[in-house]
């Protein structure tokens, strides 16, 4: 029995967190803020045989871009062996990642959903999307790897996450941004873990108040003005990243900051997308990265 998934990438520009309450309600925790999901992505694969004399009933192996951490994927997995009378099986679980790990792209929820959606399609476990989605947003709280990005790539395209929390409990609006190009330049990476337990206290009122705003204007470049000044109010902005945005604004071209990791995006009518590339290959360090929006959100891949 085998199953395929894909789920899109996706990038905040600011948010505000929500992790106070009940410890067991995670789906209630996550994250208010802003962002987009791009072309690029996570797809896994599951191959369920039958259990023979191995000693472990799992095995993960990853392709592409190379994580050290499997802690996310194993969540998924024993939430979904909860589900039935799986144990006579053996999970062959591969994932192929498109995008760096650690770079404020999402990486870790795009792991999680895309596995729980094939988990769900091999095993015939008949749940709906928002209790799928459930699962991956609950695994990425418990190993402290993000809090808004399942949600959002949920759905996919451009949002504002306007209530935190697990699909059917979060919610979002989405803002058109037909005919864009999306560019990236990922220099190093951030550990989201780290940063989520010592700069949350600090980011929180300022994420707030950016919501309401770009609620109202519903306009990109308004979100990435907004992501430049978060990014700076919370102090993740090094010197490189800051002189590339000084040289993109002086060439007329807005950009943003993606949390979290030494990431600058820009996000283009597609007429200025080679400018743009242009001045990121001024910058041979940086793995540049060419995309586009996924409106579609994560979803099983058929052969």
């Amino acid at each position: 029995m085998e199953a395929i998934a894909f789920c899109p990438a996706h990038i905040t520009g600011f948010f505000k967190a929500h992790v106070e309450g009940n410890q067991k309600d995670t789906e209630e925790f996550g994250s208010m803020g802003a962002g987009f999901s791009i072309k690029q992505g996570v797809t896994t694969k599951v191959i369920v045989s039958k259990l023979t004399d191995q000693k472990t009933n799992f095995k993960i192996s990853i392709k592409g871009f190379k994580s050290d951490k499997t802690d996310v994927s194993e969540f998924v997995l024993n939430e979904f062996l909860k589900l039935g009378n799986f144990e006579k099986f053996f999970f062959d679980i591969e994932h192929k990642i498109e995008i760096p790990v650690g770079y404020g792209l999402g990486s870790s929820g795009a792991v999680a959903l895309s596995l729980s959606y094939a988990l769900n399609q091999v095993l015939d476990t008949k749940l709906n999307g928002w209790e799928i989605a459930t699962i991956a947003h609950n695994a990425e709280v418990n190993c402290k790897t993000g809090l808004g990005d399942v949600l959002a790539s949920y759905y996919g395209g451009f949002e504002i996450r306007t209530k935190p929390g697990a699909p059917g409990v979060g919610k979002v609006e989405q803002i058109k941004a037909d005919d864009v190009s999306i560019l990236m330049i990922c220099f190093s990476p951030i550990s989201t873990q780290k940063f989520m337990q010592h700069q949350l206290s600090k980011i929180n009122g300022l994420g707030g108040k950016m919501v309401e705003k770009l609620i109202e204007s519903k306009d990109y470049n308004h979100f990435q003005d907004m992501s430049l000044e978060f990014a700076q109010y919370v102090n993740v902005m090094t010197p490189r990243m800051e002189k590339l945005i000084q040289e993109l604004s002086i060439n007329g071209i807005k950009s943003g900051i993606a949390l979290f990791g030494e990431t600058v995006f820009s996000i283009v009518p597609k007429e200025l997308e080679n400018k743009v590339l242009e001045i990121f290959k001024n910058y041979p360090e940086g793995k540049i990265i060419s995309s586009q929006l996924d409106n579609q959100g994560a979803r099983l891949l058929y052969n």
